[in-house]
Protein backbone atom coordinates (compact mmCIF):
# COMPACT_ATOMS: atom_id res chain seq x y z
CA UNK A 1 0.00 0.00 0.00
CA UNK A 2 1.66 3.57 -0.47
CA UNK A 3 2.07 5.84 1.94
CA UNK A 4 0.91 8.98 1.74
CA UNK A 5 3.68 12.08 0.92
CA UNK A 6 3.63 15.11 2.44
CA UNK A 7 5.16 18.59 1.09
CA UNK A 8 5.12 22.11 1.88
CA UNK A 9 2.43 23.91 0.34
CA UNK A 10 3.60 27.40 1.17
CA UNK A 11 5.79 30.10 -0.06
CA UNK A 12 5.31 31.35 -3.74
CA UNK A 13 5.10 29.21 -6.11
CA UNK A 14 5.13 30.24 -9.82
CA UNK A 15 3.08 28.64 -12.31
CA UNK A 16 5.91 28.17 -14.82
CA UNK A 17 5.70 29.30 -18.52
CA UNK A 18 6.50 26.55 -20.92
CA UNK A 19 9.46 28.27 -24.12
CA UNK A 20 9.21 27.52 -26.63
CA UNK A 21 11.94 27.14 -29.94
CA UNK A 22 11.10 29.41 -33.10
CA UNK A 23 9.70 25.85 -34.50
CA UNK A 24 7.62 25.49 -31.27
CA UNK A 25 9.41 22.66 -29.80
CA UNK A 26 10.10 22.68 -26.35
CA UNK A 27 12.86 25.08 -25.55
CA UNK A 28 14.33 23.05 -22.41
CA UNK A 29 17.73 24.45 -21.91
CA UNK A 30 16.10 27.78 -21.17
CA UNK A 31 13.06 26.16 -18.93
CA UNK A 32 15.92 24.32 -16.76
CA UNK A 33 17.64 27.86 -16.65
CA UNK A 34 14.46 29.70 -15.83
CA UNK A 35 13.63 27.03 -13.28
CA UNK A 36 16.83 27.85 -11.54
CA UNK A 37 16.11 31.78 -12.06
CA UNK A 38 13.34 31.40 -10.20
CA UNK A 39 14.16 29.54 -7.08
CA UNK A 40 17.53 31.57 -6.95
CA UNK A 41 15.25 34.36 -6.00
CA UNK A 42 13.00 32.68 -3.08
CA UNK A 43 10.31 30.94 -4.91
CA UNK A 44 9.91 27.62 -3.44
CA UNK A 45 9.68 25.27 -6.55
CA UNK A 46 7.28 25.29 -9.68
CA UNK A 47 4.26 24.17 -10.65
CA UNK A 48 4.70 22.82 -14.33
CA UNK A 49 1.92 22.31 -17.31
CA UNK A 50 -0.60 24.30 -15.70
CA UNK A 51 -2.81 26.47 -17.68
CA UNK A 52 -0.36 29.30 -17.78
CA UNK A 53 2.54 26.23 -19.05
CA UNK A 54 0.48 25.95 -21.98
CA UNK A 55 -0.27 22.35 -20.85
CA UNK A 56 -3.29 21.34 -23.33
CA UNK A 57 -1.24 22.22 -26.10
CA UNK A 58 1.55 19.54 -24.83
CA UNK A 59 1.55 15.81 -25.59
CA UNK A 60 2.30 13.38 -23.16
CA UNK A 61 6.00 12.62 -24.20
CA UNK A 62 6.43 16.22 -23.90
CA UNK A 63 4.64 16.78 -20.59
CA UNK A 64 6.62 13.90 -19.20
CA UNK A 65 9.92 15.08 -20.58
CA UNK A 66 9.60 18.92 -19.00
CA UNK A 67 8.81 17.55 -15.64
CA UNK A 68 12.30 15.64 -15.87
CA UNK A 69 13.66 18.28 -16.77
CA UNK A 70 12.55 20.49 -13.90
CA UNK A 71 13.31 18.11 -11.88
CA UNK A 72 17.05 17.47 -12.85
CA UNK A 73 17.27 21.66 -12.72
CA UNK A 74 15.95 22.19 -8.85
CA UNK A 75 14.89 18.75 -7.81
CA UNK A 76 17.48 18.51 -4.98
CA UNK A 77 16.31 21.84 -3.40
CA UNK A 78 12.76 22.66 -4.34
CA UNK A 79 9.77 21.13 -4.99
CA UNK A 80 8.03 20.40 -8.67
CA UNK A 81 4.58 20.17 -8.90
CA UNK A 82 2.42 19.03 -12.15
CA UNK A 83 -0.67 20.41 -13.10
CA UNK A 84 -2.94 17.14 -14.21
CA UNK A 85 -5.18 18.28 -16.39
CA UNK A 86 -7.06 15.84 -19.37
CA UNK A 87 -10.57 15.43 -21.33
CA UNK A 88 -10.99 12.17 -19.57
CA UNK A 89 -10.29 10.49 -16.26
CA UNK A 90 -8.31 7.57 -17.11
CA UNK A 91 -5.65 10.11 -18.99
CA UNK A 92 -5.63 11.96 -15.90
CA UNK A 93 -4.76 9.03 -13.92
CA UNK A 94 -1.94 8.23 -16.50
CA UNK A 95 -0.47 11.53 -16.25
CA UNK A 96 -0.25 11.64 -12.82
CA UNK A 97 1.05 8.39 -12.75
CA UNK A 98 3.85 9.63 -14.98
CA UNK A 99 4.54 13.10 -13.10
CA UNK A 100 5.59 10.12 -9.98
CA UNK A 101 7.56 8.40 -12.10
CA UNK A 102 9.30 11.92 -13.09
CA UNK A 103 10.16 12.31 -9.54
CA UNK A 104 7.74 15.33 -9.03
CA UNK A 105 6.86 16.03 -5.19
CA UNK A 106 3.13 17.09 -5.89
CA UNK A 107 0.21 17.41 -8.08
CA UNK A 108 -2.29 20.53 -8.81
CA UNK A 109 -5.51 18.57 -10.02
CA UNK A 110 -8.22 20.04 -11.95
CA UNK A 111 -11.48 19.32 -13.50
CA UNK A 112 -11.87 17.73 -16.24
CA UNK A 113 -11.80 19.78 -19.90
CA UNK A 114 -15.23 20.58 -21.24
CA UNK A 115 -17.48 18.35 -19.81
CA UNK A 116 -18.94 19.73 -16.75
CA UNK A 117 -21.46 18.34 -14.31
CA UNK A 118 -22.87 17.79 -10.93
CA UNK A 119 -20.17 17.17 -7.64
CA UNK A 120 -20.45 13.27 -7.92
CA UNK A 121 -19.02 13.16 -11.42
CA UNK A 122 -16.52 15.66 -10.59
CA UNK A 123 -15.41 14.44 -7.41
CA UNK A 124 -15.09 11.27 -9.04
CA UNK A 125 -12.77 12.11 -11.62
CA UNK A 126 -10.38 14.27 -9.09
CA UNK A 127 -10.57 11.56 -6.53
CA UNK A 128 -9.40 9.35 -8.71
CA UNK A 129 -6.50 11.29 -9.73
CA UNK A 130 -5.52 11.93 -6.35
CA UNK A 131 -6.07 8.33 -5.07
CA UNK A 132 -3.76 7.29 -8.46
CA UNK A 133 -0.16 8.65 -6.49
CA UNK A 134 0.51 8.53 -2.99
CA UNK A 135 1.88 12.31 -4.11
CA UNK A 136 0.93 15.32 -2.23
CA UNK A 137 -2.19 17.06 -4.12
CA UNK A 138 -3.73 20.37 -4.31
CA UNK A 139 -6.99 20.79 -6.02
CA UNK A 140 -6.95 23.86 -8.12
CA UNK A 141 -10.33 25.52 -8.30
CA UNK A 142 -11.04 27.79 -11.01
CA UNK A 143 -14.82 28.19 -11.69
CA UNK A 144 -14.15 31.48 -14.02
CA UNK A 145 -11.94 29.28 -16.34
CA UNK A 146 -13.00 25.67 -16.36
CA UNK A 147 -16.71 26.24 -14.99
CA UNK A 148 -16.63 23.61 -12.24
CA UNK A 149 -16.84 25.47 -8.64
CA UNK A 150 -15.60 23.16 -5.76
CA UNK A 151 -17.06 24.97 -2.82
CA UNK A 152 -15.41 24.72 0.69
CA UNK A 153 -18.17 22.25 2.08
CA UNK A 154 -17.00 19.84 -0.93
CA UNK A 155 -13.60 20.29 -0.30
CA UNK A 156 -14.14 19.20 3.42
CA UNK A 157 -15.78 15.87 1.78
CA UNK A 158 -13.06 15.58 -0.73
CA UNK A 159 -10.19 16.05 1.66
CA UNK A 160 -12.16 13.21 4.28
CA UNK A 161 -11.78 10.53 1.86
CA UNK A 162 -8.30 11.60 0.41
CA UNK A 163 -5.16 11.32 2.64
CA UNK A 164 -2.95 12.69 0.33
CA UNK A 165 -5.16 16.05 -0.81
CA UNK A 166 -3.15 18.60 1.62
CA UNK A 167 -4.23 21.64 -0.11
CA UNK A 168 -6.15 23.95 -2.40
CA UNK A 169 -5.41 26.23 -4.85
CA UNK A 170 -8.16 28.90 -4.95
CA UNK A 171 -9.07 30.68 -8.11
CA UNK A 172 -12.88 31.89 -7.51
CA UNK A 173 -11.48 35.71 -7.41
CA UNK A 174 -13.36 35.76 -3.83
CA UNK A 175 -11.24 36.04 -1.00
CA UNK A 176 -14.24 35.29 1.09
CA UNK A 177 -13.55 31.46 -0.05
CA UNK A 178 -10.49 31.71 1.74
CA UNK A 179 -12.02 32.40 5.17
CA UNK A 180 -14.56 29.44 4.43
CA UNK A 181 -12.10 26.92 3.92
CA UNK A 182 -10.20 28.17 6.98
CA UNK A 183 -13.66 28.14 8.84
CA UNK A 184 -14.38 24.74 8.28
CA UNK A 185 -11.02 23.01 7.88
CA UNK A 186 -8.40 24.81 10.34
CA UNK A 187 -5.34 23.93 9.68
CA UNK A 188 -5.92 20.93 7.52
CA UNK A 189 -5.75 22.56 4.28
CA UNK A 190 -3.29 24.84 2.94
CA UNK A 191 -4.86 27.34 1.00
CA UNK A 192 -2.90 29.21 -1.91
CA UNK A 193 -4.20 32.10 -3.76
CA UNK A 194 -4.11 31.24 -7.62
CA UNK A 195 -5.02 35.36 -8.64
CA UNK A 196 -2.49 37.96 -9.14
CA UNK A 197 -4.21 40.39 -8.23
CA UNK A 198 -6.05 39.18 -5.03
CA UNK A 199 -3.01 38.39 -3.16
CA UNK A 200 -2.24 40.45 -0.53
CA UNK A 201 -6.31 40.10 0.51
CA UNK A 202 -5.69 36.31 0.33
CA UNK A 203 -3.02 36.35 2.49
CA UNK A 204 -4.98 38.77 4.94
CA UNK A 205 -7.82 36.29 4.73
CA UNK A 206 -5.52 33.33 5.55
CA UNK A 207 -3.75 31.81 2.26
CA UNK A 208 -0.50 30.65 3.11
CA UNK A 209 1.02 30.47 -0.44
CA UNK A 210 0.57 32.04 -3.80
CA UNK A 211 0.52 30.15 -7.38
CA UNK A 212 1.75 33.16 -9.50
CA UNK A 213 1.92 34.27 -12.63
CA UNK A 214 3.85 37.52 -13.36
CA UNK A 215 6.44 35.99 -10.57
CA UNK A 216 7.57 34.31 -14.43
CA UNK A 217 9.22 37.64 -14.98
CA UNK A 218 9.61 39.70 -11.40
CA UNK A 219 10.23 36.42 -9.11
CA UNK A 220 12.02 38.64 -6.62
CA UNK A 221 9.33 41.54 -6.53
CA UNK A 222 6.68 38.75 -6.03
CA UNK A 223 8.61 37.01 -3.40
CA UNK A 224 9.27 40.16 -1.24
CA UNK A 225 5.39 41.23 -2.17
CA UNK A 226 4.32 37.91 -0.37
CA UNK A 227 6.53 38.18 2.35
CA UNK A 228 5.28 41.62 3.54
CA UNK A 229 1.97 40.42 3.32
CA UNK A 230 2.66 37.68 5.30
CA UNK A 231 4.55 39.09 8.01
CA UNK A 232 1.95 42.17 7.99
CA UNK A 233 4.74 44.60 6.88
CA UNK A 234 1.35 46.93 5.88
CA UNK A 235 3.38 49.65 4.46
CA UNK A 236 5.79 48.43 2.44
CA UNK A 237 3.28 45.29 1.13
CA UNK A 238 1.21 47.84 -0.26
CA UNK A 239 4.13 50.25 -1.80
CA UNK A 240 4.74 46.93 -3.78
CA UNK A 241 1.36 46.37 -4.45
CA UNK A 242 0.39 49.75 -5.96
CA UNK A 243 3.50 49.24 -8.05
CA UNK A 244 2.77 45.64 -9.66
CA UNK A 245 -1.13 46.04 -9.45
CA UNK A 246 -1.01 47.39 -13.40
CA UNK A 247 1.07 43.86 -14.34
CA UNK A 248 -0.74 41.28 -12.02
CA UNK A 249 -4.11 42.22 -12.94
CA UNK A 250 -2.92 40.62 -16.76
CA UNK A 251 -2.98 37.16 -14.76
CA UNK A 252 -6.85 37.51 -14.80
CA UNK A 253 -7.80 38.55 -18.37
CA UNK A 254 -8.60 35.65 -21.36
CA UNK A 255 -5.21 36.27 -23.01
CA UNK A 256 -2.76 36.06 -19.82
CA UNK A 257 -0.45 33.84 -21.35
CA UNK A 258 0.40 35.73 -24.16
CA UNK A 259 0.61 38.96 -21.95
CA UNK A 260 2.67 37.25 -19.21
CA UNK A 261 5.19 35.81 -21.67
CA UNK A 262 5.91 39.54 -23.68
CA UNK A 263 6.17 40.47 -20.15
CA UNK A 264 8.91 37.55 -19.57
CA UNK A 265 10.54 38.79 -23.34
CA UNK A 266 10.55 42.57 -22.40
CA UNK A 267 12.65 41.92 -18.98
CA UNK A 268 15.16 39.39 -20.81
CA UNK A 269 13.59 36.20 -19.27
CA UNK A 270 12.11 34.40 -21.62
CA UNK A 271 10.34 34.89 -25.32
CA UNK A 272 6.44 35.70 -26.24
CA UNK A 273 6.34 32.66 -28.63
CA UNK A 274 3.14 30.54 -27.46
CA UNK A 275 1.46 27.65 -29.58
CA UNK A 276 -1.32 27.67 -31.65
CA UNK A 277 -4.55 28.16 -31.29
CA UNK A 278 -2.77 31.40 -29.11
CA UNK A 279 -1.32 34.06 -31.42
CA UNK A 280 1.14 36.44 -30.29
CA UNK A 281 -0.56 39.99 -29.36
CA UNK A 282 -0.98 42.29 -32.14
CA UNK A 283 -2.11 46.23 -32.74
CA UNK A 284 -4.10 47.86 -30.02
CA UNK A 285 -3.87 44.96 -27.74
CA UNK A 286 0.37 45.13 -27.95
CA UNK A 287 0.07 48.50 -27.85
CA UNK A 288 -1.35 48.76 -24.34
CA UNK A 289 0.58 46.00 -22.99
CA UNK A 290 3.89 47.25 -24.37
CA UNK A 291 2.52 50.48 -22.28
CA UNK A 292 1.61 49.02 -19.04
CA UNK A 293 4.95 47.34 -18.94
CA UNK A 294 7.32 50.54 -19.84
CA UNK A 295 5.23 52.47 -17.35
CA UNK A 296 5.45 49.91 -14.73
CA UNK A 297 9.60 49.61 -15.46
CA UNK A 298 9.43 53.39 -15.41
CA UNK A 299 8.34 53.93 -12.00
CA UNK A 300 10.37 50.40 -10.72
CA UNK A 301 10.86 50.90 -6.88
CA UNK A 302 13.60 48.83 -6.37
CA UNK A 303 15.98 51.43 -8.70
Amino acid sequence: MNITKTMLWEGVIPAITTPFHTDLTVDHDFFAKHCNWLVDNGCKGVVALGSLGEGATLTPGEKATILRTAVRAIGDRAVVVSGISSLSTAEAVELAKNAEAAGCNGLMVLPPYIYKSDWREMKAHVKAVIDATPLSSMLYNNPVAYGTDFVPEQVVELMDECPNLHAIKESSTDVRRVLGLRSLLGDRIQILCGVDDAIVEAVYAGATGWIAGLVNAFPKESVELFDCAMRGDKERAFEIYRWFLPLLRMDTVVKFVQLIKLVQERVGMGSQLVRGPRLVLTGDELQAAEKTIAESLATYPWK
